[in-house]
């Protein structure tokens, strides 16, 4: 899979991943759900600069 491609399903699991945690978690709590949120892009965000870098 080429680079774009990967960035293109690393986003969409991690629209999912925030999607979920939304309904689940934190529905009617939107100052904790603001911030769960960017919690979550910020960890994914760091896993994908560390693991999809070119060596």
């Amino acid at each position: 899979m080429g680079r774009p491609v990967v960035g293109v399903v690393y986003g969409l699991v991690m629209v999912a991943v925030v999607v979920a945690v939304d309904v689940l978690f934190f529905r009617d709590h939107p100052w904790p759900r603001l911030m769960v949120n960017i919690g979550i892009v910020l960890v994914f965000g760091a896993f994908y600069l560390r693991f999809t870098r070119s060596a």
